[in-house]
């Protein structure tokens, strides 16, 4: 079999002035073996820095004094968290106008007469206005309310759509009240559920009322003159139903101008969104 490798090994020596035999060199003394692995360089090449902004400018600049440079300098891009395009670029032909809202023209046309007015100004913009009384005002509400087990309370209008509470009576505590409104007539219908607000005693004190809220959303097409919406309210409890639609003639709100006075200090406090 072949004889095992043997390691060699190998000091330097060095002759000193005091003494004539020969001593081990602390200084230049090293040891090496064949059994070491080949050692390799520590010192690396410095890898080349990027230019700095100066240098690209003059760079840059180097590059466009050809007549017609084709190299764009900088490039913006607007997108979303999920890097989605927020940007939309639309060509419109000649004579072709772009479609822009109704209620965004009164807005633009109302901060103009605020800027250059130097009194109060008095304007009128179109809303939707009830047809009828606020149940609230009335003086037969709680004889309503006793009779329907449901009511409608009170309602607003805004650019968004129609806000109101009605009042059920709190036969059980599992109930359901809803909105069923139309846009046409009734030739077709929606429906949108009301949330809990809070519970308030009846007025007679024998029992207590609960109070429910609702938002129903208007699209911007009826903000237009004589646009019409209807709707009644619903009260399902007990296996039972209950309806207020205005004692038959159901609630409507017609779009109509509507005067507004503005104060001159309310000039800064108008945002418009597109």
């Amino acid at each position: 079999p072949p004889a095992p490798h043997a390691c060699s090994s190998m000091t330097l020596w060095s002759r000193t002035p005091a003494e004539g035999g020969p001593q081990p060199n602390k200084l230049q003394s090293s040891t090496s073996s064949s059994c070491d692995p080949a050692l390799r360089p520590i010192i690396r090449r410095r890898a080349r820095s990027l230019p700095t902004l100066p240098e690209r400018r003059k760079q840059a600049a180097a590059q466009c004094q050809v007549p017609v440079c084709q190299r764009r300098m900088n490039r913006v891009r607007f997108a979303d968290a999920l890097g989605l395009e927020l940007t939309e670029v639309k060509v419109f032909q000649t004579g072709e106008d772009p479609s822009i809202p109704l209620h965004v023209l009164s807005r633009l046309s109302i901060n103009s007469d605020l800027w250059y007015s130097s009194s109060d100004l008095e304007f009128t913009m179109q809303c939707l206005v009830p047809d009828f009384q606020q149940p609230a005002d009335c003086m037969d509400f709680s004889s309503r309310l006793q009779e329907q087990q449901v009511c409608l309370e009170r309602v607003t209008s805004s650019d968004l759509g129609l806000s109101g509470t009605i009042q059920v009576r709190n036969v059980a505590f599992e109930k359901q009240v809803s909105v069923r409104y139309t846009f046409n007539h009734w030739e077709s219908l929606h429906e949108v559920c009301a949330r809990w607000h809070s519970s308030i005693p009846e007025k007679n004190g024998q029992g207590q009322v609960d109070v429910f809220t609702f938002f129903l959303p208007v699209p911007p097409f009826l903000l237009q003159l004589c646009s019409v919406v209807q709707f009644a309210a619903r009260y399902q409890v007990n296996g039972w139903e209950y309806w207020d639609n205005n004692r038959g003639k159901n609630y409507s709100l017609t779009c109509r101008t509507h005067p507004l006075k503005m104060p001159r200090e309310c000039e800064e406090s108008w945002i418009h969104f597109i």
